[in-house]
């Protein structure tokens, strides 16, 4: 149930950003559990002049192909599936769309399930009705 916001820099492909969704949706199935229906990504892509980071800070050096996954969870993962998911997500992106490891920040939140609203304004753990 994961909910990943994704920020880079405006002006790639849509088949730049398809395959982003896709090592992103492939290393959350294989390494967090999550389930292959379960698939909800927000792309924000931002002018140079909105997206600031520190090129060197804790592993760069980062380029202009600079991304920020945020990635909201329902409940906590292990420390091994957390750093099997790391490791696996930059490497799929690496292989496409072609991403360097040094531009991959990977930001997780977790949340519990009453803290969603998936449909309907019905708190998350609640079962919806869908008769009506």
């Amino acid at each position: 149930m994961p909910f990943t916001r994704i920020t880079l820099l405006a002006g790639k492909s849509p088949a730049y950003l398809q395959a982003i969704a896709e090592s992103l949706d492939r290393s959350l199935v294989e390494s967090f559990d999550v389930p292959e229906t379960d698939r909800f990504v927000a792309f924000h892509q931002l002018q140079p002049e909105e997206l600031i980071f520190d090129r060197q800070y804790r592993g760069g050096p980062r380029s202009d192909d600079f991304i920020v996954f945020h990635i909201t969870t329902g409940r906590t993962r292990t420390t091994e599936m957390r750093a099997r998911f790391f490791q696996q997500l930059v490497a799929r992106l690496a292989e496409a769309p072609g991403i360097r490891p040094e531009d991959v920040m990977i930001i997780l939140a977790n949340s519990t399930f009453d803290d969603w609203s998936f449909a309907s304004g019905v708190q998350g753990s609640t079962p919806v009705d869908v008769s009506y």
